[in-house]
């Protein structure tokens, strides 16, 4: 017997498996398997999605045979299985189906991947089968960390986090974190829009465009079925797959003149997304990807579940503590030498221009344009969170509405565009605007 936790790549779904069952006359049924899930040290569970056959066998004799493959070596592995139970809702199910959403996305196949059910088996044997030479798996070219070394380095990061009092800062030290210190070589932070369910890119490593302001439609790839079903996901080889970043533009039918293009590789073979949860609630998504074959495993997913979480819980104490400071207003100020430049707010979906270049679209336009409304009357350029929230005309969804993150967002898509208009952080609950030249304001109100 075959310990099942050393064969882990078979269960990675790199290589579909085969499914053998017999019904009461003893025919014989063979199908594929879309999923096999590793449960523990003595089960796994099957994806059930369009098997109608194998269920019903299952049904009259209780059993089943599958084998495995390793997606590195090519090892094949025989598991005789004794059914236990069929799962329709509850963790394993729900985790099952967020993986095969992810694939199914992937490869345009959304309904024919749906989660019928997640069949619960007992692995009586498992064992090796011949294959065509007697040489060994082999070993794979870059071992993961071991489980302990993962969950050291995420407390770690994770104290890192806690330990910052900006919310920007909190950010950065993240991504850092997951570069510097876990080896990762691509990754980024979105944040759900609460009106919308959108996702929103705030910051990026590794990728040639920092795509701040980018977006990512609910359900749609890694990044929005984390999102939606508040489940990691990781996908180990997407060699057969379309490229996310193209699925997510076509889906969201973003127009040419309002889109911002998302990170991404051109030609990721793993993926792993977490969602950012805190109190029962997802902020966010931190998403990593890489062009390697099995660039993450189970100990890395875990750990960036657990830094998204703290991350979530530090970004939601921020916004909360920032809202609550009310400090001084200093006065107006002089503006920066500089051209004039043109500003357009568009009402139906307050996407922002200036001299004639997308800038940003949703409550951050909104933010900017009652910024520079107020300087352009008043010469004023410093303001608080506190007055913010209470500001009808921004039409904020409500008092919790993460305008940290939007800030956050904000600020990093102006630096990207190298706009005559920057916002900076003096200080905590704090934003000051920095105008180069003189803005004059348009507000269409159709599109």
């Amino acid at each position: 017997m075959i310990a099942l936790t050393s064969i882990r790549d078979c269960f990675e779904g790199v290589i579909p498996s085969v499914v053998a069952t017999l019904d009461a006359e003893g025919v014989p049924n063979v199908s594929y398997l879309s999923q096999v899930h590793l449960v523990d040290d003595d089960h796994v569970a099957l994806s059930n999605q369009f098997f109608s056959k194998t269920a019903d066998n299952v049904r009259a004799t209780g059993r089943a045979t599958i084998i495995v493959v390793s997606g590195r070596s090519g090892a094949q592995y025989r598991l005789d299985l004794a059914h236990e139970a069929s799962l329709t809702t509850g963790d394993l199910f729900d985790r099952m189906a967020a993986q095969l959403s992810a694939i199914g996305t992937q490869q345009g196949a959304g309904e024919i991947m749906k989660l019928r059910s997640a069949e619960l088996y007992r692995v009586e044997t498992c064992r090796p089968l011949a294959g065509p030479t007697d040489t060994a798996p082999a070993a794979p070219a870059t071992p993961h960390p071991k489980a302990d070394e993962r969950l050291a380095q995420a407390a770690r990061l994770s104290a890192a986090i806690g330990a910052e009092s900006d919310a920007d800062a909190m950010v950065d030290r993240a991504l850092e974190g997951l570069i510097s210190d876990f080896g990762f070589s691509n990754a980024m932070v979105l944040a759900v829009d609460p009106a919308e369910g959108r996702l929103t890119t705030l910051a990026s490593r590794g990728y040639p465009i920092g795509g701040a302001g980018s977006e990512v439609a609910p359900g749609e790839g890694v990044i929005g079925i984390a999102a939606t079903g508040g489940r990691p996901v990781r996908l180990s080889d997407m060699s057969r797959g379309r490229r996310m970043a193209a699925a997510v533009r076509a889906a969201a039918r973003i127009e040419a003149d309002r889109y911002i293009p998302l990170p991404g590789l051109a030609e990721p073979q793993s993926q792993l997304a977490a969602p950012m949860i805190s109190r029962g609630k997802t902020y966010g998504v931190l998403f990593t990807e890489s062009p390697e074959r099995f660039g993450f495993g189970p100990d890395d997913e875990a750990a960036l579940t657990l830094i998204g979480g703290q991350l979530a819980a530090c970004l939601r104490l921020a916004d909360l503590e920032a809202g609550e400071l009310s400090p001084e207003r200093p006065g107006a100020r002089q503006p920066l030498p500089g051209a004039p430049f043109r500003v357009k707010l568009f009402a139906y979906d307050d996407s922002l221009f200036i001299d004639e270049t997308y800038v940003i679209k949703g409550v951050p336009g909104r933010l900017l344009f009652h910024f520079l409304r107020i300087y352009s009357e008043s010469g004023r350029c410093d303001f608080t969170n506190r007055e913010v929230r209470l500001e009808s005309t921004l039409r904020l969804p409500d008092l919790k509405d993460n305008l940290e993150t939007r800030l956050i967002l904000l600020r990093r898509r102006l630096d990207e565009r190298q706009t005559p208009v920057r916002l900076s952080r003096p200080g905590r609950g704090q934003i000051r605007l920095e105008v180069e030249g003189a803005p004059h304001l348009e507000f269409v109100a159709d599109k």
